[in-house]
């Protein structure tokens, strides 16, 4: 049978395996660390090594795509969640928390990992984390920040954080089945805090707020206007 081809000139069986490989290297990089194997993922994408290298030229490359297919993924769930919004949409992506257990796993090893990879991947999710929010602010539907940047950094490393505290702390094989329970039932237990906490938000004044913000060194972010904090 003679393949199609695509308007990248690949055949769309070319793009099918790249994406194959992809995939098992997202679950075995998760299973059984960064170190995992070429030849693990390959038999488990179902090709050879040498496909492999063919797609992605090395193993830095595979990683590379695995890392941000991973930040896209994850971005792009969170993002049908705000904006369908509704009981059913939250049930369902509660329901749904187990076809995501590869990428938490994967996001868990970079945890684990540190350095520079970590870094970079951290960053990529604050920018983008800065980016979501500053077209919500556009929008209307986030309030704008006296620190925008900080912002997004604060809430990417609290909330990994907080995933590496709750997280199976194994180095050597990670049981995403487990993971896929755990993850479930540690989102049924936050998610509830977590939207109370940025939706009503905690204190019921700015006072503090306000005296650490003109206590910053440098130009001090403009605060908000009172008639504005009385219509709150």
């Amino acid at each position: 049978m003679r393949s199609t081809t695509t308007g990248t000139g690949r055949s769309a069986d070319d793009l099918t395996a790249r994406a194959r490989i992809r995939d098992a290297a997202v679950r075995r990089f998760a299973t059984d660390g960064l170190a995992a194997p070429l030849r693990t993922i390959a038999a488990d994408a179902g090709v050879s090594p040498g496909l492999i290298l063919h797609h992605f030229g090395s193993r830095d490359g595979l990683r590379e795509e695995c890392d941000q297919f991973v930040l896209d993924e994850m971005f792009r769930a969170d993002d049908e969640l705000l904006r369908d919004g509704g009981a059913s949409t939250a049930a369902a992506w509660l329901s749904g928390l187990g076809q995501h257990s590869a990428m938490v796993g994967y996001m868990l090893r970079l945890l684990q990992h540190g350095g520079p990879v970590l870094t970079a991947f951290v960053d990529r999710m604050v920018a983008a984390t800065e980016d979501y929010l500053a077209a919500g602010v556009t929008d209307g539907s986030i309030r704008p920040s006296l620190a925008p940047k900080a912002r997004a950094r604060y809430i990417v490393e609290s909330s990994l954080g907080a995933l590496l505290l709750r997280m199976p702390a194994a180095r050597d094989r990670l049981d995403l089945d487990a993971l896929a329970d755990l993850l479930q039932a540690y989102t049924e237990e936050v998610t509830v805090p977590s939207l109370e906490l940025y939706t009503e938000g905690l204190l019921v004044d700015r006072s503090l707020l306000d005296a650490f913000a003109a206590s910053l060194p440098g130009e001090s972010p403009a605060t908000e206007p009172e008639e504005e904090r009385q219509q709150r």
